[in-house]
């Protein structure tokens, strides 16, 4: 689908004069946000929210080969400022259509580059175009975020778990909720990153349209409590290492980060301000940034729920055969996915070779499994790893396509340099050509490649629900602080529904028989919190079956919505959202372990009287994680509902008008 430009309600464009005396400024369409851009011997930029300055003043530069500087000694061209009031249509996201007003301002050079500027009312966003014939080679690029005292930050450390180099990375990561002053040294942190800028007011730092260019970190720059970006160079040797050997780990790098077209838009810096925490869990920042839809043709991209065997290793009762990885037990799943609103199953790793995707187990049948999925509605997503995708996709991906494979869970890229991100592109598009789906495991956060190619249905980047397996970590806290950062860069494979739920004091990591933390409800209602195209039923089919009512709740929560709407929160205390899809409405509260009553406003209905359908932690949930209340009730637009949690708890509803 190209991205459907559905009207143009306003586009003025203004001249501006180079005066170098005074800076070059633009605003939101709000009025509240306020950029200035310094072109003197450097270009620097700043931000400020309504009377409070955001970002002081932060130089911007690009070092190419050659020892050319964009951006040292800069002659102005010309300068124009720009008034953009539009909007398009969404495949497969938290709302069907986005508007998309900024004003944009817009600085040629002398030397074939400019500076894009986008001031939008929720963030501010910059990027380098260069216009040169041939290939460039983009040595570094100076991308600074000062900030004007010692902020509190949400920070997610990268850390090396694959015996490399620091840049080769799980990209998963708690948060450490710690001033900018105590960064710790040598560590670079992954964006998207939080910073609590004082009076109520957030500012998170991300990138937009990341392509054929190394992903951005953020280390602490020589003011103490500013961040500036810091780039893998390019990888220019590497071995097979890591776990299983499935990881390609660079083992000699250049001294640049990119070589690249000459004429091309490079990636957006941003920078999104909130002046309420509720109102990050609603921004579709990266959906305005990314490139348009690259797939004309987008009817057969399918979403929806997952029946996964990983996670639960395996494990059945209640059946007549011996679990496993086997074409049984994966005809079982497949059943479940058929009987409970699921149009796909995922064979995880271990039914291949791990190098070669053509070296079937002799336990799973694919044709027979897929044969069969056919017959209940059911597609066949299978598991591959990176190296092996890259190795032979040409080959590969036309034979999938003829075995009728729905698409391919891709897992251990643990990178994000040049060769990396292309790679990520290339896949995409190569798998589009054979209408298959790609979930992207082991991977960055996602900065836009899911509009561009919509069959990329699912991104990890996130300390997922598969940690609880073999660590002890404040998962719910954890919960309730990604609606807030890491979401807003987009799908997030978090894989929730646990059917065995504990409080803190009863919670082992057992990776045969896992478990998580918080409530029964607090699992249903991350499937409505948490924004996942491809969404998992992750834990086994015998327990989904042994929880009916609560696996009719999930089954019946759409993976992408046509609205949204934030309703309360506060960064890593809790958060509270409703989504629509058609009449029906969705709403979620979760928290952290601290029990808590809200009061949720459903001023978002349309006039009428509605029927509530709610799934509520227990009165012994503090105890027994696992109990919950479903009940009915009948409710009316603009009424106040109150939502009981319990520590680590949530609250679920869908709301369906009255006949």
């Amino acid at each position: 689908m190209k991205s459907t430009l559905l009207a143009l309600l306003g586009l003025s464009s203004t001249a501006l004069a180079l005066d170098h005396s005074s800076p070059f400024e633009a605003s939101s369409p709000d009025g509240q946000l306020r950029l200035q851009v310094e072109v003197a011997d450097e270009i620097r930029w700043s931000l400020k929210h309504d009377r409070q300055t955001i970002i002081a003043p932060s130089s911007i530069a690009m070092r190419l080969g050659g020892g050319e500087v964009l951006g040292q000694a800069p002659k102005l061209a010309s300068a124009l400022r720009d008034e953009v009031d539009t909007r398009f249509e969404t495949l497969n996201y938290t709302r069907a259509v986005v508007p998309d007003r900024y004003q944009m301002l817009t600085l040629q050079f002398e030397g074939d580059f400019a500076l894009e500027f986008r001031v939008y009312d929720e963030a501010v966003a910059y990027r380098f175009v260069t216009d040169r014939d041939g290939e460039i080679v983009v040595k570094d690029e100076e991308a600074r975020f000062n900030f004007t005292s010692d902020h509190p930050a949400f920070i997610p450390y990268m850390w090396d778990y694959r015996g490399g180099e620091i840049f080769n990375s799980s990209f998963e990561a708690l948060y450490d909720e710690t001033p900018l002053s105590e960064w710790k040294e040598g560590s670079y942190a992954m964006t998207p990153m939080l910073v609590d800028v004082g009076q109520g007011k957030k500012a998170v730092i991300l990138e937009a349209d990341l392509e054929d260019y190394p992903g951005m970190y953020l280390d602490l720059n020589d003011t103490g409590m500013g961040l500036s970006g810091v780039f893998a160079r390019y990888p220019l040797e590497t071995k097979k290492g890591g776990y299983e050997e499935m990881n390609v780990i660079p083992t000699k790098r250049a001294d640049y980060i990119a070589k690249t077209s000459g004429s091309r838009s490079f990636p957006w810096r941003v920078v999104v301000v909130s002046e309420q925490d509720k109102e990050l869990l609603d921004i579709d920042i990266v959906q305005k940034l990314a490139s348009p839809s690259r797939i004309e043709d987008t009817s057969w991209i399918r979403t929806g729920l997952v029946s996964w065997d990983w996670w639960n290793d395996y494990n059945l009762w209640g059946v007549d055969f011996v679990s496993g990885q086997n074409t049984r037990t994966y005809k079982h799943y497949i059943d479940f996915a058929a009987e409970n609103n699921a149009p796909y199953i995922i064979i995880d790793w271990g039914w291949t070779d791990k190098n070669d995707l053509t070296d079937y187990s002799p336990e799973v049948d694919l044709p027979e499994l897929i044969d069969y999925g056919k017959q209940r509605g059911v597609g066949v997503i299978v598991w591959a790893s990176w190296f092996a995708v890259t190795e032979s996709m040409e080959t590969v991906f036309p034979l999938y396509e003829k075995m009728g494979v729905a698409g391919l869970k891709i897992d251990f890229i643990d990178r994000d340099d040049q060769v990396a991100v292309a790679s990520t592109y290339e896949i995409a598009a190569k798998a589009a050509e054979h209408r298959l789906l790609v979930d992207y495991h082991g991977v960055f956060a996602p900065t836009g490649l899911q509009r561009t190619y919509p069959n990329v249905v699912g991104y990890e980047g996130v300390k997922g629900l598969e940690n609880v397996k073999w660590a002890d970590e404040d998962a719910p806290r954890y919960a309730v602080s990604i609606p807030f950062i890491r979401m807003m860069a987009g799908p997030m494979d978090y894989t929730p529904g646990a059917m065995t739920n504990v409080t803190q004091d009863k919670f082992a990591p057992i990776n045969n028989a896992p478990m998580s933390k918080g409530t029964r409800v607090h699992q249903l209602a991350m499937y409505i919190m948490y924004e996942s195209p491809l969404q998992m039923y992750s834990d086994s089919p015998s327990a989904y079956r042994q929880e009916q009512k609560c696996t009719d709740f999930i089954a019946s929560i759409p993976t992408h919505f046509d609205d949204t709407v934030a309703l309360a929160g506060e960064v890593g205390e809790y958060a509270a959202l409703a989504r629509r899809r058609g009449d029906a409405w969705f709403v979620a509260a979760m928290t952290n372990w601290e029990p808590r009553d809200l009061s949720l406003p459903l001023d978002f209905l349309e006039p009428g009287d509605y029927r509530m359908v709610v799934f509520r932690d227990g009165l012994n949930a503090n105890r027994v994680a696992s109990d919950y209340v479903k009940e009915t009730l009948t409710v009316q637009a603009g009424e106040v509902v109150k939502a009981s949690l319990a520590g680590g708890g949530g609250w679920a509803a869908r709301i369906e008008p009255l006949p």
